[in-house]
């Protein structure tokens, strides 16, 4: 953890303990098309970690309800969201923030913090407002409709993003955006609804750590 000059975060999973309030979300949202196509969507969302609402919804429509719904009708893509918007917004509030967060951002005062995540971003703003988190991540909060790789891509262009940096995530997403960002990566266990990680991680040699807690022996 010594020596970065800009600290990367993704949100769910990472920073707040919500993986499970958005794959419930993502089911309640589709369950008008059926518990078959819900269940499809939920599988989806997790086998997909990080990518945006949009662009899952949009598959939802284009795909799985075609395949599962068997002609059952339902809402369009503006309903879908702002019904999962809806199932989010109280989850996100509630959910538990990662132990030692606040512990990290007192030892790394000279870092400069991000949040780039899937979600959505006028939502995760006003959300960790309320939780008086924002001020911690003073390189902004930035999420979805702009995919990870174009934020990163842009923030680094601005110069907002200083390298040496490091991407803290919790899903094959988050790694392949930090790889071709070339950013560092380290991949958080505690949270990731990513099973299969341990075999994965071991392939790409990828370093891994349990808590966010578990960083403040790291510095």
């Amino acid at each position: 953890m010594t020596g970065y000059t800009t600290l990367v975060f993704d949100c769910d999973g990472v920073v707040l303990d919500s993986n499970q309030v958005k794959t419930e979300a993502f089911y309640q949202s589709t369950l008008p098309y059926g518990d078959v196509a819900a269940q499809a969507m939920v599988k989806y969302h997790v086998d997909n970690g990080g990518v945006s609402r949009y662009k899952k919804f949009s598959h939802f429509l284009e795909r799985i309800a075609l395949e599962h719904a068997r002609g059952q009708q339902g809402p369009d893509l503006g309903e879908l969201l702002q019904a999962y918007a809806d199932h989010v917004r109280e989850g996100l509030l509630s959910c538990e923030v990662a132990p030692g967060l606040e512990a990290l951002r007192q030892q790394t005062p000279d870092a400069r913090w991000l949040i780039v995540s899937g979600g959505d971003q006028a939502e995760l703003r006003d959300v960790f407002a309320q939780r008086d988190i924002a001020q911690w991540f003073d390189g902004g909060i930035f999420g979805s409709p702009d995919t990870k790789e174009e934020i990163l891509e842009r923030e680094i262009a601005s110069g907002n993003i200083r390298k040496p940096a490091l991407f803290l995530g919790d899903s094959k997403y988050d790694y392949e955006s930090s790889r071709r960002a070339k950013l560092d990566f380290l991949f958080m266990t505690c949270w990731s609804d990513f099973l299969e990680y341990q075999a994965w991680v071991t392939k790409h040699s990828i370093p891994c750590v349990g808590k966010m807690s578990d960083l403040l022996f790291k510095l």
